[in-house]
């Protein structure tokens, strides 16, 4: 190797290699820092929330200046909504669009707006989880980082996705549900590079948070340790799974067309400006957290509530002193109304943890049902996180990180083979009634509503691949190209090749790329970062 060729190898490595560490560490650092201090904040809105409605309980003559506070925040939130879009509804869809360069936004705009109106969303008793605006925070710390450091728009891709993926990591101190949700929604590629990014920004966002929380005074573990599950399952147990998940599936296909409805009844409602429309849902939440403190909030301490440590005996607190099973019914709705009026009206807020808690409703008056059958109570357990797994995919269609989530949110793994035989069913359920994962949808409506595509048209270019680019011995499928965009040809050697996902470039490979875009410029820029910048006078548009 000549002395030449090997200073372009190292530069190359430098400038692929190197450069992308380094970013994706400061990635998870600011995301690490900015989402432990959020979900502390979430943490105590919610515990202040759930004070102050038991003081509104003891002092009923105060309780209409609750609902006139939460018209007042209905409004004020419903303004936030309309001058800043990007944090309507949990955000998720938003940083997905961003992360796959669909959608340009402003970090600092977007970090302090959804962090402000969700952090008030909890405070004022919604049910709302931290989880979903973690993970928009988190993406605006990875375009933070991104963009201080002038990177690129493929850089900043990645650590819009690493960012997001660390978030999701961090609100719920598990590293491979993020990475997983990273590579499986928010950029739907296994790309090394996505895997690299999101990787590395992760364990800087956990090694950050479980630095900063105990001195705080909050702990690092699991989410819920109230379950515990029977080494010896049994596969006779499969015929009591098998209806639990189809129930919960039906559940979650309902859920997903109810969410559905109500966006098209949220927009006939026009008055104050569109913002009035959050009037509705905040005073439902109003109503139901003076019912019951389950259902404020995420839902953490409601799935916790539902574990039996392996008893079999659920003891969630009693609403109006009614039976176990009618008062996880009555909490189930409540989560269930409250979720589909947030997503329709798109109010900034979590339907992460409510989706799960929803999930783990069922299963408990499930598992009650099967224990009246002569099912054995030991595994009740299973049914809880079975249905909150179930729930879930039918719903957001993301089977890999449904399944991982489980056993880092219990920190146990001898659940496998029952929560895979029930996302499975899941899954096929939501293929059955042709469900798009509802993210995606939403992600669409949002760029429609927003008009992102009105200026987009579609182009052709033609580009040589050089030596030392990322392009040169990779395969197609490994390289992250413009969103909206597709090799359609490769010419290589005098042959023209229709290149499939396995086909590596080799240096002097020509390739025509057709994309849709708004910007023939940033494109050129990107192509450029990919097969290397162009020798004067081979461009070809």
């Amino acid at each position: 190797m000549t002395k030449e060729k090997l200073k372009k190898n190292l530069q190359s490595f430098a400038d692929n290699g190197v450069n992308l560490v380094l970013i994706s560490l400061l990635t998870g650092l600011f995301s690490g820092v900015v989402v432990t201090l959020y979900n502390i904040l979430a943490h105590i809105g919610e515990e202040t929330s759930v004070k102050l409605y038991g003081l509104l309980l003891d002092n009923p003559a105060f309780i209409p200046l609750l609902f006139v506070g939460l018209a007042a925040g209905a409004v004020v939130i419903g303004t936030f909504v309309r001058f800043v879009p990007m944090i309507r509804g949990s955000g998720i869809p938003q940083i997905e669009g961003a992360a796959r360069g669909i959608i340009r936004f402003k970090w600092y705009v977007t970090m302090c707006s959804m962090f402000a109106a969700s952090l008030a969303c909890i405070f004022l008793g919604l049910s709302a989880g931290a989880e979903g605006p973690s993970l928009e925070i988190g993406g605006c710390a990875g375009e933070a980082v991104g963009k201080t450091l002038r990177r690129n728009q493929m850089a900043r891709r990645l650590q819009i996705a690493g960012g997001s993926s660390a978030g999701l990591a961090v609100a719920f101190n598990a590293p491979v549900t993020g990475l997983f949700f990273a590579m499986e929604e928010a950029f739907r590629s296994f790309s090394p590079q996505v895997f690299v990014c999101a990787a590395l920004s992760i364990v800087t966002a956990l090694f950050t948070r479980n630095a900063i929380r105990p001195p705080l005074g909050y702990g690092v573990g699991f989410t819920f340790e109230s379950f515990i599950f029977p080494e010896n399952f049994s596969f006779s147990y499969c015929l009591w799974i098998i209806p639990a998940a189809v129930v919960a599936a039906l559940a979650g296909v309902a859920f997903y067309h109810s969410v559905t409805l109500a966006k098209k009844l949220f927009k006939k409602i026009t008055f104050f400006n569109g913002t009035g429309k959050y009037i509705i849902p905040f005073m439902l939440a109003g109503a139901f957290g003076l019912v019951t403190s389950y259902a404020m909030g995420g839902g953490h301490s409601f799935i916790e509530a539902l574990g039996t440590h392996g008893t079999g005996k659920i003891s969630i607190e009693s609403v109006f002193g009614i039976s176990v099973v009618a008062s996880i019914i009555i909490v189930f709705a409540f989560k269930y109304i409250a979720g589909v009026m947030a997503m329709g009206c798109g109010i900034p807020c979590g339907v992460f943890i409510p989706m799960l808690a929803m999930g783990a409703g069922l299963g408990g008056v499930l598992a009650v049902a099967f224990v009246a059958m002569g099912m054995d109570p030991a595994f009740c357990d299973y049914f809880i996180i079975i249905c909150m797994a179930v729930f879930f995919t039918t719903i957001v269609k993301a089977p890999i990180t449904g399944i991982v989530m489980v056993f880092e949110l219990t920190g146990q793994f001898t659940n496998f083979l029952p929560v895979l035989l029930g996302v499975a069913i899941g899954y096929l359920i939501s293929m059955l009634f042709k469900l798009e994962p509802i993210y995606e949808k939403n992600l669409d409506a949002f760029i429609v509503d927003e008009k992102l595509y009105e200026n987009v048209r579609k182009e052709r270019i033609s580009l040589i691949v050089q030596p030392h680019s990322k392009a040169e011995m990779n395969k197609v499928r490994a390289i992250i190209w413009p969103t909206n965009g597709l090799v359609v040809e490769v010419v290589s050697g005098g042959t023209v090749i229709v290149p499939d996902g396995e086909y590596i470039f080799k240096a002097g490979d020509t390739l025509v790329f057709e994309c849709e875009t708004d910007s023939l410029e940033e494109l050129y820029g990107y192509l450029y970062e990919i097969v290397g910048k162009q020798p004067d006078g081979t461009e070809d548009n």
